[in-house]
């Protein structure tokens, strides 16, 4: 619907010269609305711009005109529901009965519920407010929608949120009538089957971000894992053996090593279901065979555990950046300049520790970069404006890209570290040593598929090709140009 999304939220034959909103034409679809609150003004706002004539049903016309557009026709509750036949219900549940005395004027009509219950009324009633509400109106059609959209979003137009809008009722004409308003609005009308669906539909807003939860304890729990390593190594084993109090490096320095390690395994983790699944695809000669469902889960969170990657990332940036102000950096500057003073050692250069550091440097901001590229081609509004091809050179290849990127920058940073008896403290290899694993792994694979015989078979299953199937199966001469746009 580019054309819906490119309209203005007011439409310009509303609009006064001096900017006011004009009285909408009487020509215009009457849709009514019972309430005055924040999400009844949006929405009125919303509609007005939309072409519809607004007539707003208050219990105090007088004090809540001033809040809605000019275009809209604020009155008492009895004198708006006249000539609407669609009315917004836009109060809460515990004023529904205060509207049973307009039932024999609401009849026949349809009501559209866009409330929300709260956590504790979900689970308080059995039944959801639609289905309430149409126990109270039974000669009316009662259609839930809108509930999951913000008044921000009404304000602001679909382009700035959700354009999905969850539509269910019992009455086909009825989901028709309203799926249309949506459309006009600018919005999705999704069609969520019969009325029952309605506390399904009004449970959505009341998840908290739910595709970020296991990524999220996921990555928490590396976190955790890995400041216990770093705190051990860093921290603990300096004080036991040597007697040095290094507790100071607590808040800022061992989270900056924490953070990378998560960053890194987080970032490869992205692409080891791929993987995974590929090897799966390959083993069983098909692609018709589902995945385990821990795989098909793992899939999906791609996104999430990728953005909490480059948030990983952009923390150790900053925190980096943020390790010459500490006074521990001076102290530690300063003592190694008398140390040098008193070893008579008037000039201290590592011609190969300066190259290491400027090449580690320059690979981790290479790495920073593209891993931001990612993010931001991950986000809706880009994503939805590229196509397929490029979406996928984005997110796979520069992904891969961001992955080696950050292998060579981890190590360029450990060096010879690993072959130093010194780095094993506690018997404990080096941190960096232990996020290689899976990192290696998946490039490892990687490189693998790009082998002519692995290739060339695993284009042909992901094109339909069966192991046991006695269909005879060729791929195209231009294998390179299947490769490229091929994405069955």
């Amino acid at each position: 619907m580019p054309e819906e999304m490119d309209k203005p939220l007011i439409s310009h034959r509303l609009v006064d010269s001096d900017g006011s909103l004009a009285e909408a034409s009487n020509e215009a679809p009457k849709v009514g609305i019972l309430g005055s609150g924040d999400f009844a003004r949006s929405l009125a706002t919303r509609l007005v711009g939309s072409g519809f004539s607004v007539v707003v049903g208050s219990r105090n016309p007088k004090r809540m005109v001033g809040l809605f557009p000019s275009a809209a026709q604020v009155t008492f509750q009895a004198e708006a529901i006249d000539s609407p036949e669609v009315i917004f219900v836009a109060t809460f549940r515990e004023h529904y009965s205060s509207l049973c005395g307009l039932s024999d004027q609401l009849a026949g009509k349809i009501l559209v519920d866009v409330s929300n219950p709260t956590e504790q009324e979900h689970l308080q009633h059995r039944e959801s407010n639609a289905e309430y509400l149409a126990s109270l109106f039974p000669t009316c059609t009662v259609v839930k929608a809108f509930n999951v959209i913000s008044a921000w979003t009404l304000q602001r137009g679909p382009r700035d949120g959700n354009r999905q809008v969850p539509i269910c009722s019992d009455q086909p004409e009825a989901k028709r009538v309203v799926s249309e308003l949506a459309h006009t609005m600018g919005f999705m009308p999704m069609d969520m089957g019969p009325l029952a669906s309605a506390r399904e539909v009004e449970a959505m807003p009341l998840h908290l971000l739910p595709s970020w939860k296991v990524p999220t304890i996921l990555a928490l729990w590396l976190f955790l894992f890995f400041y216990a390593y770093n705190f051990i190594r860093d921290v603990l084993q300096p004080y036991v053996q040597e007697g040095k109090n290094k507790f100071y490096k607590l808040p800022l320095s061992v989270v900056n090593t924490t953070l990378p390690c998560v960053a890194y395994v987080l970032l490869s983790l992205v692409y080891l279901p791929g993987t995974l699944a590929a090897t799966l695809q390959l083993w069983r000669g098909t692609k018709y065979r589902r995945f385990p469902d821990w795989l098909d889960h793992w899939l999906q969170h791609r996104k999430q555990i990728g953005l909490l990657s480059f948030f990983c990332a952009a923390l150790h940036a900053i925190y980096s950046v943020c390790l010459p102000v500490r006074v521990s950096y001076r102290y530690d500057l300063v003592n190694l300049a008398i140390k040098q003073v008193l070893t008579n050692k008037s000039h201290l250069w590592v011609e190969e520790n300066v190259w290491r550091m400027e090449i580690y440097l320059s690979l981790g901001v290479l790495a920073l970069g593209t891993l931001s590229l990612l993010a931001v081609t991950s986000l809706p509004s880009i994503a939805n404006s590229l196509n397929w091809r490029e979406f996928s050179f984005f997110q796979s290849t520069l992904g891969f890209v961001a992955l080696v990127l950050s292998t060579l920058h981890t190590l360029t940073y450990g060096w010879t570290r690993a072959f130093e008896e010194s780095r094993y403290k506690f018997y404990l290899p080096p941190t960096f040593t232990l996020t290689l694993l899976v990192p290696c792994v998946v490039i490892l694979a990687k490189i693998l598929f790009f082998l002519p015989c692995l290739r060339h078979r695993l284009s042909k299953i992901r094109r339909g090709w069966e192991k046991d199937s006695a269909v005879k199966f060729t791929l195209p001469m231009d294998h390179a140009l299947t490769q490229k746009t091929s994405h069955v």
